[in-house]
């Protein structure tokens, strides 16, 4: 079973030289080997397009493949006695089918040079594939990125996190036409990061002719904490305490961001710049997953607004004067 030439290019078999230019100049674009330079890259889809191309835009050959198929048109099958073409070959009835090469319809298309004295730097001359466009050539521009907000809670940066997120675009068909896609895009957030953190989507922007589409990028907020406030790495948390825990002690209880409760005595007097370091009990480390930051606890103390004299004279036995 031959190719279906229609089929490779996305078009009708009505289709007219504009529509078939376009599809092609679309589908070269993207297939092309440039696109993909690894050693073992396959570019096959590439000549297909070509070729499909080749065929469909020459009125003889579309003439013999429209009614003897891929088979018939390279077995030399005779044309329609109505169709001529400059690429027909000889005299009489016969034709013999050649193709040219897809690097001589690229080129042809896009202004780009192939071969030439010594090796073409990869892109070099072809729009899209980072060389410079010739004169009275136009290079197709991207649209500056679409950038949003992803608020995320200190919980989701702790223990990590995944965000779908529904988005709706305008795509281009195989006519170049616009028509809405929604899709949903999931965004694995992981333990640690932190406020600014960008997760880009490249080319999720909507599509446009000439127009390399824009990427979404979505930026990580954090949504205040009731109990903790981040600093980078470390977490702080604020612990109330009575004037007489603060010189005789007290015991810290709390609930950390994965569920724990955490006790941490603490038995040293306390003053208002006071501050109990627990290690390793702060906020992952993205770079270093076994590693955490610190939690650091600072103190809150609650002085009493009067004192009876017989509590002055008590106070001021039990602490001497400096």
């Amino acid at each position: 079973m031959g190719l279906d030439y229609y089929k490779v290019l996305g078009v009708g078999r009505g289709a007219t030289d504009e529509e078939l230019k376009r599809s092609y100049r679309r589908l070269a674009m993207k297939h092309h080997p440039d696109k993909n330079r690894s050693p073992h890259a396959d570019d096959s889809l590439f000549k297909q397009v070509s070729e499909a191309y080749d065929v469909l835009s020459d009125p003889q050959k579309r003439a013999i493949y429209d009614q003897f198929g891929e088979e018939g048109l390279k077995a030399g099958a005779a044309p329609p006695p109505t169709t001529s073409s400059s690429s027909s070959h000889g005299g009489g009835g016969g034709f013999r089918f050649s193709p040219r090469s897809a690097e001589e319809i690229f080129s042809e298309m896009f202004g780009g040079a192939f071969g030439g004295a010594g090796p073409r730097a990869p892109g070099a001359g072809f729009p899209g594939f980072g060389g410079s466009p010739r004169a009275g050539e136009t290079s197709a521009t991207k649209a500056p990125a679409i950038e949003r907000q992803l608020v995320c809670s200190l919980e989701d940066l702790y223990r990590g996190a995944t965000k779908k997120m529904k988005i709706s675009r305008d795509v281009l068909d195989a006519t170049g036409k616009p028509t809405n896609l929604e899709e949903i895009l999931t965004i694995d957030i992981k333990p640690g990061w932190k406020k600014g953190t960008k997760v880009t989507f490249p080319k999720k922007g909507n599509e446009k002719p000439n127009i390399i589409p824009s990427d979404l990028v979505f930026i990580i907020e954090e949504r205040s904490h009731a109990r903790f406030k981040r600093d980078k790495d470390d977490l702080i948390y604020t612990h109330r305490i009575s004037l007489v825990e603060a010189l005789t002690g007290c015991t810290v209880q709390l609930t950390t961001l994965d569920g724990r409760n955490l006790t941490v005595p603490v038995k040293s007097v306390i003053n208002p710049t006071s501050e109990e370091v627990v290690k390793g009990e702060g906020m992952p480390i993205t770079k270093e997953p076994s590693k955490k930051g610190d939690l650091k606890i600072r103190f809150q103390i609650k002085f009493p607004t009067n004192l009876t004299s017989d509590q002055k004279s008590g106070i001021q036995q039990l602490l001497p004067k400096p």
